[in-house]
């Protein structure tokens, strides 16, 4: 009875024991909502390391980092755990993290060539997946200074080039990677496609030279054509009257803008002929009409008896006929008005002295006859009338 006493009372304390652990919180037990984020953080068990390591924070990870990276291991062994390292980020395709390993090892500058060939290639399949072309060829390029058949840089470098659109360059690397290896199925494929892409490039820039010496001599053409008229073109960066060609006589090929302010373009017809874009005002209503081919040897008054075949909805009053309109252009330089003879072709009025052509579309205002709203328009302008 003693013994089962003695027994039974050094049982006690350890029931004693097991009933504080059961109500007791045990002092740094994982939380029961977020054990999984704690258990994350021991170095052991981590799935992935942080970019940066503050050894306050996480002194056991700066631990084993230290020892993993330790400065007294010759740069060598150094250069080669940081490959591995980029080699792993590389398969989880953290490129950006391999990118800075990589460059790690670079930086211990050990005497292994052929490892530093390894990090270049590497580094540059890393940058190419992030989309890095120039910094991945730049990294190619250094690794074949070290090993210049290093044939995974050349193919890498042929894959940049590609990317790039330097296909002449493309071709050039990959027949140095075929002089290598002549069956290298990356290279073959790829010299094909630089080939391909390299003949369509060509051909493309001869369509685009024949199209621009077109143009140029189209342009020419033209030119001789306005001058030959005695057209005058007012230069838009010209303010003074004096700056305004005559003839074209000083006047570059670039001088004239076909393009009118409305989008097209003064143009010879097969007969030798100008074509202008002209746009007319209606000053009173706010309205335009735009004829987009207006011949030179047109009469105004053919253009407006078809325009004005039918009343236009915004003339409220029923009053634009066409013998009842007058047209104007305006000498801006002497602010004078010259009133047109609708009988005029467009060539007569554009040779008129005073009729400089503007933003290469010849622009003419169109008023009713006696109306209260010419009156007061033309108040205190002097108005000419050509014949």
């Amino acid at each position: 009875m003693e013994a089962a006493a003695g027994q039974a009372e050094e049982a006690e304390p350890g029931s004693c024991f097991l009933d504080r652990f059961r109500t007791e919180r045990y002092e740094g037990a994982f939380s029961a909502g977020s054990w999984e984020q704690e258990f994350d953080k021991i170095p052991l068990f981590m799935k992935q390391s942080p970019a940066e390591i503050d050894p306050e924070q996480n002194p056991d990870l700066a631990c084993l980092q230290s020892i993993i990276f330790d400065e007294d291991r010759s740069p060598e062994e150094q250069a080669n755990t940081y490959k591995n390292e980029g080699n792993e980020y590389f398969k989880e395709k953290n490129y950006k993290k391999a990118v800075i390993s990589y460059t790690e090892g670079l930086k211990k500058k050990c005497s292994d060539q052929d490892l530093n060939a390894v990090l270049y290639t590497n580094r540059a399949a890393a940058q190419f997946y992030l989309g890095n072309y120039r910094s991945a060829l730049n990294d190619v390029i250094a690794a074949r200074k070290l090993r210049p058949n290093h044939l995974k840089a050349i193919i890498r470098g042929a894959l940049c080039h590609l990317e790039l659109k330097n296909f002449p360059e493309a071709v050039a690397w990959c027949e140095e990677g075929l002089r290598i290896d002549s069956k290298e199925k990356n290279l073959v494929e790829m010299r094909a496609k630089a080939d391909r892409l390299k003949r369509a490039e060509q051909r493309d820039i001869r369509k685009a030279q024949l199209k621009e010496k077109k143009e140029q001599s189209q342009k020419e053409a033209l030119l001789a054509a306005i001058k030959e008229r005695n057209i005058k073109l007012f230069l838009e960066a010209s303010k003074e009257e004096d700056e305004i060609s005559h003839g074209l006589g000083e006047m570059s090929l670039n001088g004239l803008s076909s393009d009118s302010a409305v989008g097209t373009k003064v143009c010879l017809d097969d007969n030798g002929k100008v074509n202008w874009p002209v746009l007319f005002l209606y000053p009173e209503y706010g309205q335009t009409d735009f004829i987009s081919a207006f011949h030179e040897d047109s009469r105004f008054i053919d253009h407006l008896l078809v325009m004005f075949a039918e009343l236009p909805p915004w003339d409220l009053e029923r009053k634009y006929h066409p013998g009842n309109l007058e047209l104007y252009f305006e000498d801006e330089a002497r602010e004078e008005m010259y009133q047109l003879n609708t009988q005029n072709t467009l060539l007569q009025v554009l040779q008129h002295q005073r009729y400089f052509v503007k933003a290469g579309t010849p622009t003419f205002f169109v008023l009713v006859k006696h109306s209260p709203f010419s009156k007061n328009y033309f108040f205190g302008k002097k108005v000419h009338r050509l014949k």
